[in-house]
């Protein structure tokens, strides 16, 4: 299969099989589209990614998991059609990951809306134990936001059903210790994510794409693994309502390196933050920030699973950096390949492979770029000048 030929995602023709994955950029003010945060993403799809995502917008003010981050809105929709006008121009198409942090939010959002009440160490607080009404809230505000999205004319809607945020921690045994039908089986505690895609479906149609990007794993003890995200993405494909599936794993909430592996930048961090909250994570940083062996697709094995298992089409992330892992993955079937370090590094990289100019990109997986979301996302290897969203 070729890498570089035009495909479909449900309804959507995307010039290639290549994803720019959602990775905060942190160029928002949090209220309004910046020039930063078009031209972040203007230069990833100029440098030839099918489709570029832009990162976390919460569907509701008390969804946000950090400061600054977008909430969308009416207003911020027309905002946001620079942008995604601008990405149209370059050949790319654009989407936008909407969702709610949950616990993940804690610290910044509305009390943490959990599925049951649990400490949030990183705020010393407990979590708010979401009640019927919190659920159907949260429910009809991804279908408003999923429609304000089309509005903006983005292409596709990535719902993000993964890395602790509210629909993934519905899904953790860890985290969901409810015995209502919101909880305890697989299916119950599915049922958050199946009527999420079935309300965002319902409100924006089929002439958009509509994914989502679900855990395959939590990375922690006692938290979801492959036998029940298995069976959820199967409940997923049944329901009929997503276009595709972008597999992840870990947990912001509780093990942010399970996604990112490679070196922890603890001091780095440690130097982003207000001195107490820095000498806080130096000292818990060998428990929340272990560090994971940097292995190229590292997604890859568990993702092989939901390949057997699933007819749906299928988006490969984790630790993309060569050619050939690409054209191999898509060999086995899946469908599209998901990056992020490697395009922060190298914007033009998959153009760059399309000229046949090398075979590897230069992300060297140090993680560095992890503190830099409160100043504006950037690899700190790529000269100031020459950091997209930062001139």
């Amino acid at each position: 299969m070729d890498p570089f030929a035009p495909s479909k995602l449900g309804p959507v023709t995307l010039r290639n099989r290549f994803v720019k994955a959602a990775t905060f950029e942190g160029q928002g003010d949090g209220r309004s589209v910046t020039d930063g945060l078009v031209d972040f993403h203007r230069t990833v799809a100029a440098g030839g990614v099918g489709l570029t995502t832009v990162a976390f917008c919460a569907v509701s003010p008390d969804g946000r998991g950090a400061p600054r981050e977008l909430v969308m809105s009416p207003a911020l929709a027309t905002d946001l059609r620079r942008l995604t006008e601008a990405v149209d121009a370059t050949g790319a198409r654009a989407a936008i990951q909407l969702g709610h942090a949950g616990p993940v939010g804690t610290a910044v959002g509305g009390g943490g809306l959990a599925p049951s009440r649990v400490l949030a160490l990183q705020a010393m607080r407990f979590t708010h134990a979401a009640d019927e009404h919190d659920l159907a809230r949260v429910v009809a505000d991804f279908a408003t936001a999923a429609e304000l999205a089309v509005d903006a004319g983005f292409a596709a809607v990535e719902l993000h059903f993964g890395h602790g945020y509210l629909v993934s921690a519905f899904l953790s045994p860890k985290l969901n210790r409810r015995r209502d039908r919101w909880g305890g089986t697989v299916a119950g505690r599915a049922r958050l994510a199946r009527t999420v895609a079935e309300a965002v479906r319902r409100r924006v149609g089929t002439e958009v794409a509509v994914t989502a990007k679900l855990n395959m794993a939590d990375g922690v003890k006692g938290g979801l693994w492959l036998d029940d995200s298995v069976a959820a993405a199967r409940l997923l494909e049944a329901d009929g309502h997503l276009d595709a599936l972008q597999l992840t794993g870990g947990s912001s909430f509780q093990n942010p390196m399970y996604l990112f592996r490679g070196d922890a930048p603890v001091a780095e961090l440690a130097a982003a933050f207000p001195k107490p909250m820095g000498l806080a994570l130096r000292l818990t940083a060998r428990k929340f920030l272990p560090e994971y062996p940097f292995e190229e697709a590292f997604f890859l094995p568990y993702a092989r699973q939901f390949r057997s298992a699933l007819r749906m089409p299928l988006i490969l992330l984790g630790g993309i950096n060569r050619l050939d892992t690409v054209t191999d993955a898509l060999a086995e079937g899946f469908d599209f390949v998901a990056m992020g370090r490697a395009l922060l590094r190298e914007p033009d990289l998959v153009a760059r492979w399309q000229d046949g100019a090398g075979h590897e990109g230069l992300c060297v997986h140090c993680n560095k770029c992890m503190p830099t979301i409160y100043g504006g996302t950037h690899c700190v290897l790529v000269a100031p000048d020459e950091r997209p969203g930062l001139r």
